[in-house]
C-alpha cells in the first residue's frame, strides 16, 4: 500500500476538508481533523498540518493538492519492495536495527493542553519486544491503546519527558517562537537522557523533524548544553525507528492525562486540536474567569483566543 504525506497550510487543509466532505467517515482520534475515503484512497488530515493519503491510488490523489511535496513512505507490505522518501536516504544502513535515541513532541498543534516532548533510548535488544507489544505511530492508535502501551514502554526503556503546561508556555512564548521552544525542549530531553544512560552511548539520535536541520542547529547554538553529534532529522520519524514511535506514545499518553485533569478541574471537556469547538470552549472559560483563567489551560497566542473573545463578547 502506498502512503503519501503532505505538509499543508491551514487554508489548504480547509480546502481538503471541504472537498472531501461528502466522502468523510467517522473518526474519534483527537489529532485527526477529518478522514475520508475516495477511489480506494483513505485521506486523513491531522492537526499537525499533515495529510496522509493511503491506498493504491494515493500518489495520484495526493498530486492533485501538492505534487511537489508528496513523499512516498515505507510500504506496509513486507513481501514487496519498500519505497522511501528521498529524505530517508541519508540514514545509516540498518538504522532501524540500531540502538537509538528518538525524540518527538505532542501538543504543539492543540490550543488546550500542554506541549510534551519525550526522548527514548531504544537499545537494539529491546526492539523486538517494543514491536511485539504494538509500538508504532501513535496517530494510528486509539487513546485506549496509547494508555495501555505507555506504562509498558516506560518499564522497558529509559526515557526523559518534559511537560510544558499552558501557563508555563504562555510565560516563555513571547521570548521563544514555536520552533526555538521545541529545539530547546528536544535538546534538553536528549541531553538529560544521555546523562541517565551514561556511560552507554546511543548509536545515533533521530528527531522527528519539525524544521530544517540548519534551522534546528541555528537555535541549538543558543542552548546551554547543546547535543550536536550523531543527529538525524526526518519527518514521520516513527516510521524509521521504534525509539521515535515509543517517544510519541509516551508524549501523547501524558498529553491525554494532562488534558483529562484540566477538564476535571473545569468541570467540562477540553477538546484537543484547534478547531471551532476549541473557540466555543475557550469563550466559556473566558466568561467564567477571564483571560487569567484561560491562560491556565490554553496557548494564548493561537488565533483561537481572538475568536473566543468575540464569541464571549469581550
Amino acid at each position: 500500500m502506498n502512503t503519501i504525506v503532505l505538509k499543508l497550510s491551514n487554508a489548504q487543509l480547509d480546502q481538503l476538508k471541504t472537498h472531501y466532505a461528502t466522502k468523510s467517515v467517522p473518526n474519534k482520534n483527537p489529532y485527526t481533523l477529518f478522514v475520508a475515503k475516495k477511489n480506494g484512497v483513505t485521506i486523513t488530515g491531522y492537526t499537525s498540518g499533515k495529510v496522509m493519503f493511503q491506498g493504491p491510488n494515493a500518489q495520484s490523489e495526493a498530486a492533485k493538492w501538492d505534487k511537489a511535496q508528496a513523499s512516498i513512505k515505507p510500504n506496509d507490505n513486507k513481501n514487496s519492495p519498500q519505497k522511501t522518501s528521498a529524505v530517508a536516504t541519508h540514514l545509516p544502513k540498518d538504522f532501524s536495527k540500531k540502538s537509538i535515541i528518538g525524540s518527538d513532541e505532542v501538543g504543539n498543534g492543540s490550543y488546550f493542553g500542554p506541549l510534551v516532548v519525550c526522548a527514548v533510548y531504544a537499545a537494539k535488544e529491546n526492539l523486538s519486544y517494543l514491536k511485539k507489544i504494538g509500538v508504532k505511530d501513535s496517530k494510528m492508535l486509539t487513546d485506549k491503546e496509547i494508555r495501555q502501551l505507555a506504562p509498558k514502554i516506560a518499564e522497558t526503556v529509559p526515557f526523559q519527558k518534559l511537560v510544558v503546561t499552558p501557563e508555563k508556555y504562555n510565560e516563555i512564548q513571547p521570548k521563544y517562537n514555536a520552533v526555538r521552544m521545541k529545539v530547546a525542549l528536544h535538546n534538553q530531553a536528549i541531553y538529560l537522557l544521555q546523562q541517565k544512560i551514561a556511560p552507554t552511548k546511543a548509536e545515533g539520535i533521530l528527531i522527528d523533524q519539525f524544521t530544517s536541520e540548519a534551522n534546528y542547529k541555528k537555535y541549538l547554538r543558543q542552548e546551554k548544553n547543546p547535543v550536536t553529534t550523531d543527529l538525524h532529522f526526518i519527518t514521520k520519524g516513527e516510521q524509521y525507528h521504534l525509539a521515535v514511535a515509543a517517544a510519541s506514545i509516551l508524549c501523547r499518553a501524558s498529553f491525554l492525562e494532562e488534558l483529562e485533569k484540566a477538564s476535571k478541574n473545569l468541570g467540562f471537556l477540553l477538546p484537543s486540536g484547534a478547531g471551532n469547538k476549541s473557540d466555543q470552549v475557550a469563550a466559556k472559560i473566558l466568561q467564567q474567569g477571564g483571560i487569567n483563567l484561560l491562560a491556565k489551560y490554553a496557548k494564548l497566542h493561537f488565533a483561537n483566543t481572538k475568536k473566543a473573545e468575540k464569541i464571549a463578547g469581550f
